[in-house]
């Protein structure tokens, strides 16, 4: 399969991107990270799943802290803290994973590679910016305006060159390392599923619908049904009531822009969303590990396992690898 079929940058986002200048490698967000982020491989790829935890890092440049009206614990709290650790068991079982070093506050690459909130900038954005969706209404775009509870980040408007270095010299190339991973993993299996990795704060926010209100464990996210097969998320919802975790699907979150870009059942490319109830391992006023981080790694590791056992056999994998 060739991912060039599946869901793809548009042709008006892949103009605005390229037509600007030459890149210069001393841009601002090539000096703020040496790694923005990294693929654990296994030794040998034997599971058709790749596993994504793009809120993960926690990486925050001194030039990004000098731009922002909050201490560091304050920032990390929009942070997947963790989640990273908790899924790296996959590695040794055979699937590779791809982490963030950058962190949520600084770039957002589960949302659309242009949306920007247009408040936040000191100059016009470009036509091919969404400047109306409901992710930018809320200050949580590509480039957020917020952390929790609507606490404002930055001190004064950026340029828009910040969006754009942040956007060109790491959204970019997180994009199409993930898509190389998916293309890679395709061409082995017949078939290929990406796990998206995520935790949710325990209780609603005032954005959300259910605010103050206690949250299930594990919220498995499949667009409603669009993005992978329905055997597939009956699957992890299964095996994670077996493991004594409550569970739902879609709600409150339903999958953001990987699950969606990147879910194409149809053409044997699968992607689920997994959201982690961070009061099962973690502090979230401290933003520090708890006891539960163990029980919690070695579960999403037996998650994984059981997944591969279970895709092996079954009859529409089957179905798919001898269609590719």
């Amino acid at each position: 399969m060739d991912l060039n079929q599946t869901p793809s940058l548009s042709d008006q986002e892949i103009e605005g991107f390229s037509n600007n200048e030459a890149v210069d490698d001393r841009s601002p967000a090539k000096e703020d990270f040496q790694e923005p982020f990294e693929v654990l491989e296994p030794r040998k790829q034997t599971l058709p799943f790749v596993l994504n935890s793009p809120h993960s890092g926690r990486v925050y440049p001194p030039r990004f802290l000098a731009s922002s009206n909050l201490d560091p614990l304050t920032l990390r709290r929009s942070e997947d803290s963790f989640v990273d650790e908790i899924f790296a068991g996959a590695v040794e079982l055979g699937a590779p994973l791809l982490r963030a070093h950058f962190p949520r506050a600084y770039l957002d690459v589960n949302r659309e590679p242009y949306e920007l909130d247009p408040a936040m900038f000191a100059d016009p954005l470009p036509p091919h910016v969404n400047t109306r969706s409901i992710r930018v209404a809320g200050g949580l775009g590509t480039i957020a305006r917020i952390v929790a509870e609507a606490t404002e980040i930055y001190k004064t408007p950026l340029p828009y060159s910040e969006a754009e270095t942040r956007i060109r010299d790491i959204y970019m190339p997180f994009h199409e390392t993930l898509r190389s991973l998916l293309e890679t993993t395709h061409r082995q299996f017949g078939q290929a599923v990406l796990i998206d990795c995520h935790s949710m704060p325990s209780t609603g926010g005032p954005f959300d619908e259910e605010i103050d209100a206690n949250r299930p464990d594990i919220v498995l996210g499949d667009r409603y049904g669009t993005s992978c097969a329905q055997e597939l998320v009956e699957s992890a919802e299964r095996i994670l009531k077996s493991m004594g975790y409550r569970v739902t699907r879609n709600n409150p979150y339903a999958g953001g822009f990987n699950t969606e870009h990147y879910g194409a059942p149809s053409q044997g490319l699968h992607a689920i969303q997994v959201e982690i109830n961070r009061t099962l391992y973690m502090d979230e006023q401290k933003v520090q590990r708890r006891a539960g981080i163990t029980r919690l790694s070695k579960d999403m590791t037996r998650l994984v396992r059981k997944l591969g056992r279970e895709m092996r056999r079954a009859p529409w994998t089957a179905s798919q690898r001898k269609a590719s």
